[in-house]
C-alpha cells in the first residue's frame, strides 16, 4: 500500500475494485465502513458481484468480468474531457500525459458500456465524484490483478491515480490488499525469482557484490529465476525433476488442477514443508515438519509495508521446526554453513543488506512497528509513500488498450465462472477447515447462481450439479443469488473436494505470470 490502513479514514472517496473486503480483509473493511458512517466520506464500489460493501456505497458499478481496463479509461476520458484532472501535479511530477490521453479518447461513456455493461451514466457520475475529492483513496485486491491483464489492470489503476493528484497524499493513494499475512514481507525479502531482498535485481552487479560480500561467497548468478507457473508445466514437460515447496499447497491452489495434478506427478523428487498434511504434502517424498506463526519469533511485514515482531506464544509440537532452522540445516548438509543463532541474528542480516530496513531494529519495534522504507535508525519511517517523488523520479502514464479476457462463452459453455474466497474460510483451507466452528458455518463448497440462469438451465437451489469447464468438472451444491450477476456464476477455491481450481484457466499475465483464475467458461448439468 502506498498508504496506511488507518489512512483509509482520511479519504473523502474511496474507490474499492477486485476487493471482497469485508470478507477477504474484514479487519481493514472496519476502517472503510467506518470513514463512510461517521466520516462522510463517499464510495465506490466496481465489482461483478453485490458483495455487502455495496450497501455502503454511493455507487455501485457492475462490470463484466475482465472488463477493468475499459471502465478505468472510461473514469480518465470523462476527467480530461470535463477538465478535472489536476493539471500542476501531472505537469510536476509525471510524463507521457498526452500518450494516455490519445489512449482514452475512444473510451467515452457509451463506447465503455458496450465493453463492459456499465450504464454510461454511472461512469460519469463515478468519473466526476473520484475527481472532484481532495483526497481519493484506491483500495484493489485478486479480482484486479488475477487476469490475463493484471499487470495492465494495475497500472490502470495508478494512472487514474496520478491523473487527480492522489498520490503522496493523506487520504489518498493506490492500495493493494494482499491475500496472506506476509506476502509483502516475502517479496520483501527476495520471495520474488528475480530480485534479492528489497527489489535489488540479481542482474544487477552492485547488488550482487553487497549480497556476496555478505554471505561470504562469489558467483552468484546473474540470472532471474524462474515463477512457479513457469515452474509446474516444466516439472509436466520434465524439464524440472525435483521440487521444494514450502508453505504452500497447489494442489488445490492452482489453476487446471489436472494438468497440475499431471505435472507433480511426474516430478522423480518432491519435498513438502507445512504444518499439516495438505493436498500436496500427502503426495510427497519428504515431508519436513514447521513451525506455525504462533509458536515461532520474527517479524512479519503487513499489507501497509509495516515490519511487526512476531513472538513466541507456544511450543511446536513433535519435531516441528522453525522454517529458518530447516533452512539452515540443509544448507550446512550442502557444503554451505549456514549458522544462526536465533531469528533476531538473521533480522540484524536482513539490516545490512536491505536498504529500505536498514533503519529498523528489533527493539524499534518492540511494541510497535515501522513502515518501511526506513533507511537509518533515526528515520521515523514512512507511513505515505511518494510524498515529494517517485522512486524514478517522475511517474509514467502508461497508455493501455482493453484486451479481453483470454477465454469467451460460446454455445458449449455459455457461462462465465469467477473464483474468490468466503468470511469463514482462508485460502486452502490448512488451517481454517480443520476448525471444528467454521466448518460448521461454512461447511461445504457452492456455486452461486442468479434466479434467472437457474430458471434458464432447470436448476433448482440447494441441488448438487456438475459444473464443468474445457478443463475439468466438479460436483458442487447451487446457491442461488442476488449476488451475482445473469451470465456468471461464482464458486469459493477453498474446498479440495470440490476444487474450483480444475475449472480455471491457467493462462497467464504475460508480465507477472499471474493466472487468470477471475474469468473462464463452463457449462452446467442437471442434478448430479
Amino acid at each position: 500500500m502506498t498508504n496506511t490502513i488507518g489512512d483509509v479514514e482520511e479519504a473523502d472517496v474511496i474507490l474499492v475494485t477486485g476487493s471482497n473486503t469485508t470478507e477477504n480483509h474484514p479487519v481493514l473493511s472496519a476502517f472503510v465502513k467506518r470513514a463512510v458512517k461517521f466520516k462522510n466520506a463517499k464510495m465506490i464500489v466496481v465489482d461483478p458481484r453485490q458483495i455487502k460493501l455495496t450497501k455502503f456505497a454511493e455507487q455501485w458499478l457492475r462490470p463484466n468480468l475482465g472488463t477493468d481496463v475499459a471502465w478505468i479509461n472510461g473514469l480518465m476520458h470523462v476527467i480530461i474531457s470535463e477538465n478535472l484532472h489536476n493539471k500542476e501535479f501531472i505537469e510536476k511530477r509525471t510524463t507521457d500525459f498526452e500518450k494516455l490521453k490519445s489512449m482514452v479518447e475512444k473510451f467515452t461513456p457509451d463506447y465503455v458500456e458496450k465493453i463492459t455493461g456499465i450504464p454510461a451514466q454511472q461512469i460519469i457520475d463515478a468519473a466526476r465524484l473520484y475527481a472532484k475529492a481532495k483526497a481519493g483513496a484506491i483500495l484493489y485486491c485478486m479480482g484486479i490483478t488475477q487476469h490475463t491483464t493484471g499487470t495492465d489492470n494495475v497500472k490502470s489503476l495508478a494512472n487514474l491515480a496520478m491523473l487527480c493528484g492522489n498520490l503522496g497524499i493523506a487520504g489518498g493513494g493506490v492500495n493493494p490488499l494482499r491475500g496472506q499475512n506476509n506476502v509483502q514481507g516475502a517479496c520483501d525479502m527476495g520471495g520474488l525469482p528475480n530480485v534479492f531482498t528489497a527489489y535489488q535485481p540479481v542482474t544487477d552487479e552492485a547488488a550482487r557484490k553487497r549480497m556476496e560480500d555478505a554471505w561470504g561467497v562469489t558467483g552468484l548468478s546473474e540470472k532471474n529465476g524462474l515463477t512457479v507457473t513457469k515452474m509446474v508445466p516444466m516439472a509436466h514437460d520434465g524439464e524440472i525433476k525435483a521440487m521444494y515447496i514450502i508453505g504452500e499447497n497447489p494442489l488445490v491452489s492452482d489453476p487446471d488442477l489436472n494438468h497440475a495434478e499431471k505435472s507433480f506427478g511426474n516430478l522423480d523428487f518432491l519435498v513438502v514443508q507445512d504444518i499439516f498434511m495438505t493436498e500436496t504434502a500427502q503426495i510427497a517424498d519428504v515431508i519436513l515438519p514447521s513451525a506455525c506463526f504462533a509458536e515461532k519469533e520474527g517479524t512479519f511485514s503487513n499489507t501497509e509495508r509495516r515490519v511487526q515482531r512476531v513472538r513466541k506464544a507456544v511450543e511446536a509440537p513433535g519435531a516441528a521446526w522453525d522454517d529458518w532452522k530447516i533452512t539452515s540445516e540443509i544448507a550446512k548438509r550442502m557444503g554451505y554453513p549456514m549458522a544462526y543463532k536465533n531469528a533476531r541474528e538473521i533480522f540484524e542480516e536482513i539490516m545490512k543488506v536491505t536498504p529500505s530496513y536498514a533503519g529498523i531494529t528489533y527493539d524499534r519495534i518492540d511494541r510497535e512497528g515501522l513502515h518501511w522504507p526506513c533507511p537509518s535508525q533515526e528515520h521515523p519511517g514512512t507511513p505515505i509513500l511518494h510524498t515529494e517523488q517517485f522512486t524514478r523520479g517522475k511517474g509514467v502514464f502508461h497508455a493501455i488498450d482493453y484486451i479481453s479476457p483470454a477465454e469467451q462463452v460460446d454455445e458449449e459453455y455459455p457461462l462465465y465462472l469467477t473464483t474468490g474466497r468466503v468470511l469463514y474460510h482462508y485460502h486452502t483451507g490448512t488451517m481454517t477447515r480443520r476448525t471444528e466452528g467454521l466448518n460448521e458455518r461454512a461447511p461445504e463448497s457452492f456455486v452461486e447462481i442468479s434466479a434467472e440462469d437457474a430458471k434458464k438451465f432447470g436448476i433448482e437451489d440447494g441441488s448438487m450439479i456438475t459444473v464443468a469447464s474445457r478443463r475439468g468438472e466438479i460436483k458442487v451444491r447451487t446457491k442461488i443469488s442476488d449476488m451475482v450477476d445473469i451470465g456468471t456464476v461464482f464458486i469459493p477455491f477453498h474446498y479440495a473436494e470440490a476444487a474450483a481450481n480444475k475449472l480455471t484457466n491457467a493462462a497467464l499475465d504475460p508480465v507477472s505470470n499471474i493466472p487468470e483464475y477471475k474469468v473462464c467458461a463452463i457449462k452446467l448439468s442437471g442434478t448430479a
